[in-house]
């Protein structure tokens, strides 16, 4: 029986139960909807905004507030172009804010921008490029650096340039962790993120990875290797993210491994490994986030807990770790 560990040394080809799959259409012109959820966003909802309308091939921005209660609202309305819409989600959760814009999106993609992040100069047009090869690809992603709070670069994935993640059948390798750890680093097909029913709203966490694995159970990925996106770190959203720990991730997973639609594609002696490997990843993510945050004692209680589920995890999981501090 293939272990944990083994699961990410499997050559690309055996990572996934074989699928019968056509390609699907080409639109001559693809155009892009960008999907903005946002909640009390006024500090960097112009900026993004901005970004999004400046790219090639967008012909939508759809903000959905979430119950706002600081100027977002007041900000969106005040920006003046004809491809910018605006809706409200009734503070439903965020998860329902991006099913709401999707369902009213008239793109033949979809990309989910965070309220506080931006995309890059030409990231549409790149992922869009990536997708005209990939014609039976439902989701075509690639890479982010972060910055701070006033936009200056913190972060030094450029030094990963040209790394190669996986593309085609993921499914295997995305059920072991996911890789597309942020929606402004990629677009969906509209049809095929309908088709999979969207975002769970009962998951309060990784929501958008077993979203992103009913999308592998379907179709094939493609990666584009380029920084496509600013991340942005700051008090808000740093404060939100020290004080998970790795048991509130687990859910998802246990959601991912009770869903039918994914398990119908995964060899059944697969699963449970597979599983082992998902709780290794985000167990192995808490320990970054700690890294981050200057919690080093909890990075290395965490690190422990990958020890105890598998020794030989354990150097792969410290080198991710390692490579946190200084950015990477």
């Amino acid at each position: 029986m293939i272990t944990a560990d083994e699961v990410l040394e499997l050559p690309a080809a055996s990572r996934v139960a074989p699928a019968t799959r056509l390609p699907l259409p080409v639109t001559p012109a693809p155009s892009v909807s960008v999907v903005i959820p946002a909640k009390n966003a006024a500090a960097y909802i112009g900026e993004t905004i901005a970004s999004a309308l400046a790219q090639d091939h967008v012909g939508e921005v759809i903000v959905v507030d979430d119950g706002s209660t600081d100027d977002t609202i007041a900000i969106v309305h005040a920006m003046r172009d004809p491809r910018l819409r605006m809706m409200n989600n009734y503070s439903a959760g965020v998860s329902a804010a991006r099913n709401l814009g999707a369902r009213h999106a008239s793109g033949d993609w979809l990309l989910f921008l965070d309220a506080d992040d931006r995309l890059r100069p030409g990231a549409v047009a790149a992922l869009l490029a990536a997708a005209r090869g990939a014609p039976r690809a439902v989701l075509v992603y690639g890479d982010y650096n972060t910055i701070d709070s006033e936009g200056r670069q913190i972060g030094r994935r450029d030094l990963l340039k040209g790394r190669s993640k996986p593309s085609g059948d993921v499914l295997m390798r995305l059920a072991a962790g996911n890789f597309i750890v942020n929606g402004g680093i990629a677009i969906t097909r509209a049809e095929a993120f309908r088709a999979v029913g969207g975002f769970d709203v009962s998951l309060r966490y990784c929501e958008d990875w077993h979203c992103w694995c009913r999308l592998a159970a379907i179709g094939e990925f493609e990666f584009a290797p380029k920084l496509l996106l600013d991340y942005r770190v700051h008090t808000a959203n740093t404060m939100n993210a020290a004080v998970r720990t790795p048991q509130d991730f687990f859910p998802a997973v246990a959601r991912v491994f009770d869903d039918g639609l994914i398990l119908a594609r995964l060899p059944e002696d697969m699963a449970d490994p597979l599983r082992q490997a998902a709780e290794i990843h985000l167990v192995t993510y808490s320990a970054m986030q700690a890294v981050r945050f200057g919690r080093y004692r909890q990075a290395f209680t965490y690190l422990a807990m990958v020890g105890r589920r598998s020794l030989k995890s354990l150097p792969r999981a410290a080198l991710r770790v390692f490579l946190t501090r200084f950015g990477i």
